[in-house]
């Protein structure tokens, strides 16, 4: 970007002026809304609050455990409004796992909910404390703001495009999460692309109900959103009934999940009853969606636009049309605007059509780094290029497909086997609900198979035979799990993935 060129950051102030009174963020429980001249309003006076009482300045890190609350995007517009930095916090990590974050951010200050006090009551000696709801709270001040005029108060917009706003901490499998340090640029790209690929108007209506900890809980449709003067409505947890709801109340547009959110939602006593006519279709991240799935939504009219993204890049990358979800089932699409993306090998040469390698991205919504880690940050992003860690294929209607991760790859026999490639089979076979696949260590193939799987309510659970037969007739024999457990439900992480790491067990003896 040449010297010359500014690019607009404060979407709020804009649409306080283009759109005042359209509601920009709703409650969908409490039914309280906030629309953009109110919004704004609020942040203006957070800002000035912040600024006073604790002394917040560009570049200081602002820590948060809250749930998905209205003062909560009301803190996230407040800090760019000063330059500072946004550091939300997993409500759910023990109390020494936020205190690592605290730490490694070097947050001045840390907010949080009464209902997670104590997870921050220790840190009294590394940074300031404020309570996010209550008495005296950021909440109270937050509606103390809309009875107060902010012309002399902090209207001034000190962030500039290539500011960190907000650090993301992501959970590794191995050591402590690391901070993805989300800039402006990242944010407004993401946008851009977000808006050109889903082609987004001020006239959506999105639920997030995805925590606000998560990058898909911010940035899959939450700062699209915002940035088009849209509305937003907020929910503290999943509730399928409760979404199935408000996607007639709310008239929502658009709905992000991911498979396990949407096979819940199918299987609401409301999902056959209820209008769901203004939903264009349902974008779904995370993992392949099932084909049987796919169909029920489609019974419903709702079609189903898979996707690709993570905390570190996007996090919206890639998407598949919907008229493409079932002839290429399982795919991610194509990369979005803006993004260049290639297939690499081991020693980073580019792969052809059907080869199997690391998924690279190059573009403008990439992350600066990890915060404090320079290593780290190397070993992510080199010549340009960040390393996704994800195994993926390209076909030669450029069409990619998730293979696995890399780390979750396993050699059977000398052979390699990607986990995905096995699940995407088990998927088809009638019944199967969710499936997951693991390598573990066994005495003479050095590791194999070993498949995770819950069926449909009703169905009567698969022998070993049947599911073995199944995989032999779509699959190498060296791919095929040599163990199938099934279980009631899978464990998932916060954003609804399969929680794989709780799933390996022991070894295989036979």
């Amino acid at each position: 970007m040449t010297p010359e060129m500014k690019i607009e950051l404060d979407w709020l102030a804009r649409w306080a002026c283009y759109s005042p009174r359209h509601i920009a963020v709703k409650d969908g429980e409490s039914q309280r809304e906030l629309n953009y001249a109110q919004l704004f309003s609020q942040s203006c006076f957070l800002a000035e609050v912040l600024v006073r009482r604790f002394d917040v300045r560009a570049g200081d890190r602002v820590a948060c455990l809250a749930q998905n609350e209205l003062e909560y995007i009301t803190l996230f517009f407040a800090t760019q409004r000063l330059g500072a930095i946004l550091v939300p916090i997993n409500f759910r990590f023990t109390g020494s796992e936020v205190a690592h974050i605290v730490r490694d951010s070097g947050a001045k200050l840390v907010i949080a909910q009464k209902a997670f006090w104590d997870k921050i009551e220790n840190l009294k000696a590394h940074a300031q404390l404020w309570l996010f709801d209550g008495p005296e709270s950021l909440s109270e001040v937050c509606q103390t703001g809309l009875t107060k005029s902010y012309a002399p108060l902090h209207q001034s917009f000190v962030s500039s495009f290539e500011d960190p706003a907000m650090i993301l901490y992501t959970s590794g499998t191995t050591g402590f999460p690391k901070g993805a340090v989300i800039s402006h640029r990242m944010l407004f790209w993401n946008s851009v692309t977000t808006g050109l690929r889903l082609n987004l108007t001020q006239n959506e209506s999105v639920l997030t109900f995805l925590p606000l900890f998560h990058t898909g809980g911010w940035n899959v449709l939450t700062t699209p959103c915002l940035h088009r003067g849209a509305k937003v409505v907020l929910l503290r947890k999943f509730d399928a009934d409760l979404v199935l709801k408000l996607c007639e109340s709310e008239k929502v547009t658009i709905l992000f999940g991911v498979p396990t959110t949407m096979d819940f939602l199918k299987r609401s006593r409301l999902f056959n009853v209820s209008d769901l006519a203004s939903v264009r279709y349902a974008i779904v991240g995370g993992e392949p969606m099932p084909l049987e799935l796919i169909k029920a939504w489609e019974t419903r009219g709702i079609p189903i636009r898979q996707g690709y993204g993570l905390t570190e890049f996007g996090p919206n990358v890639f998407s598949l049309n919907e008229e493409d979800s079932r002839v290429k089932m399982g795919s991610i699409g194509f990369p979005n605007f803006y993004i260049d993306a290639k297939v690499v090998g081991d020693k980073g040469e580019d792969l052809e059509d059907e080869q199997v390698g690391e998924l690279v991205l190059r573009g403008p919504m990439a992350m600066s780094g990890y915060w404090n880690n320079p290593q780290a940050t190397n070993e992510v992003i080199r010549d340009g290029w960040l390393h996704t860690g994800d195994l993926v294929r390209r076909d030669s209607q450029g069409f990619y497909f998730v293979v696995g991760r890399k780390k979750e790859m396993y050699i059977s026999g000398g052979e390699n086997v990607y986990p995905a490639e096995v699940e995407k089979i088990l998927r088809l076979f009638p019944g199967v609900r969710e499936v997951a696949v693991v390598g573990v260590k066994h005495e003479r193939w050095g590791e194999a198979g070993r498949a995770f799987l819950t069926f449909e309510n009703g169905v009567k659970k698969a022998g070993l035979e049947d599911l073995k037969t199944h995989c032999l007739n779509h699959l190498a024999k060296f791919k095929v799990p040599l163990e199938f457990i099934v279980l009631d439900d899978l464990p998932k992480t916060e954003s609804g993935k399969v929680a794989k790491r709780l799933l390996v067990g022991g070894p295989l003896l036979s």
